[in-house]
């Protein structure tokens, strides 16, 4: 692909690349080998021709990374004292972790994971893979506990990769959707906003292509893979991402649910955990939800332990899965 084709890297995704890169050795890394392979310099690296620019623009990395208080080294080359080129770059571990003594609440930790998704499927990208298997393939072999950075919780749907790379583009998709209580996907050919996180799950705020309606698909029922086109569209002005953020959090503020729960039952601990869940009796929680499917199998998944009360339609949407739950066990045994 011709460097002008490539897909721009943003500023922040290239300097934690750098980062990482970096930290991934004992020995560090040389010029060259940061530019032919970390993400954001490798695409514009010219293996046989001038690479001034893509080195002046290392060089005010470095600087920026020093100055957000990352402790970068320069290492000269035995025997090669004074010879730039071959000067090595490294973030020692021991001088970048943080102290023992410093530790976070299981609270902290979780925001924490949640705020380190998206990192996860930018920098964990494929993209990123390929420019680790390059160090590599240079001798470069990182180290085990470098995986200690990358966020814990993960995201699992597949679509989130090609809808960001659309989003960067500004590129109609097109993909299959299945709606809740339908058998059949449909096809859906929209202008991609923003991808947001809501409640632990992955949605895209997208416009119907030519049209200027809005629409909020859930990552998990993308059945399809996600085709990017050649039509482009102008990103209407606004903040695409807080607009469905707040549409998503009316919904989990008006939409309400009472269960009763067995006491110290599975269920009892986990569902008074949920956030802004109350409990209106001994035996009885108040629930939030965005997206009554969803709530219909996190609830199901407990059984017996869990009852609803209200609404009617939550109540049978659970029946429904329970019922389908024994239907497969008893296909399974006929089996």
């Amino acid at each position: 692909m011709p460097p002008q084709s490539q897909p721009r890297i943003p500023v922040e995704e290239r300097l934690f690349s750098l980062v990482l890169a970096l930290l991934a050795t004992e020995t560090g890394l040389t010029k060259g080998e940061v530019l032919s392979t970390v993400q954001g310099y490798r695409q514009k690296f010219n293996a046989s021709g001038d690479n001034a620019n893509l080195e002046r623009q290392f060089e005010r990395d470095k600087d920026d990374i020093r100055e957000l208080g990352v402790p970068l080294e320069t290492l000269e080359s035995p025997g090669q004292a004074g010879n730039n080129q071959n000067l090595r770059y490294r973030i020692p571990r021991g001088a970048y972790e943080l102290p023992a003594d410093i530790s976070f609440s299981a609270e902290e930790t979780t925001l924490l994971n949640l705020a380190a998704m998206v990192w996860r499927e930018g920098s964990l990208s494929g993209e990123s893979r390929r420019a680790m298997l390059k160090l590599r393939s240079l001798g470069l072999t990182p180290d085990e506990p470098v995986l200690g950075y990358a966020p814990r919780v993960r995201v699992r749907d597949a679509a989130f990769e090609p809808l960001n790379t659309a989003l960067a583009k500004s590129a109609v998709v097109t993909f299959s959707y299945l709606k809740p209580g339908e058998t059949n996907a449909r096809a859906r050919t929209v202008e991609p906003l923003a991808l947001i996180q809501h409640q632990g799950r992955w949605y895209l705020a997208a416009r119907e292509a030519g049209t200027d309606v809005r629409k909020t698909f859930l990552l998990r029922r993308i059945v399809s893979k996600v085709t990017i086109s050649n039509r482009s569209f102008t990103p209407p002005s606004g903040d695409e991402a807080e607009h469905a953020l707040r549409e998503l959090e009316g919904l989990w503020n008006t939409n309400t649910a009472e269960v009763r729960v067995t006491a110290g039952s599975d269920a009892a601990t986990r569902l008074h955990k949920r956030r802004g869940t109350t409990e209106t009796a001994s035996d009885r929680l108040l629930l939030h939800y965005t997206d009554i499917n969803i709530l219909a199998e996190e609830l199901s998944s407990f059984g017996p332990e869990v009852f609803v009360l209200t609404p009617t339609e939550l109540r049978d949407a659970v029946v429904t899965r329970l019922q389908q739950l024994v239907t497969d066990h008893q296909d399974t045994d006929r089996g």
